[in-house]
This record gives C-alpha cells, structure tokens and sequence, in this order.
C-alpha cells in the first residue's frame, strides 16, 4: 500500500490525472471541481503529491490571471497502478472471507 496515495482525496487526485494523462494536464480548478475538495485542501495534497514526485505543477499567468495545472509523472503513474493492484489484491481476499 502507498501511504501517500492511500489518503482519499489524493486517491481521487492520481485517479484523475492518471485518467487525463493522455489529454494533457488538469487545471486547478477542473481538479478541484472533479475531487470535490477546497482550494486550501487540494493545494495542501498537492503539494504532498509533488513532494513525493508523483505529480509535477507549472504556474503561469491566462489574461493576467495565475493558473497551476498539475500532469501526473511516470512515477507518479508506476504508484497509481501498483496501488489500484494493492487494492484489488485486498479485494480478492476479503472476497474469499465473505
């Protein structure tokens, strides 16, 4: 289990960029909107992801107005996928249990 990713909301962070890795990066606030989190909490678990290399943010100005888009990196998306793997593996087991 990744315990960065493990915290729900950036669960539902990597799952969306990881789902959007092909149609380039997701603005800010199109995340926010998606994840259902405030501005203060998505910059916090940003940053969190950024740390640990999963995702990288670029800042710039649209018509004098700052913008962050996020893009999910390789390793970002190596973790996801190894993490989506843990979870079904518990799954499984649970499965057998019931």
């Amino acid at each position: 289990m990744d315990v960065v990713i493990h915290q729900p909301l950036r669960l539902k962070i990597m799952a969306a960029l990881y789902s959007a890795r092909s149609n380039g990066p997701l603005e800010f606030t199109r995340l926010k909107a998606l994840v259902g989190a405030t501005d203060g909490n998505l910059g916090s678990h940003l940053g969190v992801l950024e740390g640990a290399g999963y995702l990288r943010l670029e800042k710039d100005f649209v018509n004098k107005k700052p913008r962050t888009q996020a893009t999910i990196t390789r390793e970002g998306e190596k973790a996801f996928r190894q993490h989506v793997e843990h979870l079904k593996e518990v799954i499984a087991v649970a499965e057998h249990i019931i």
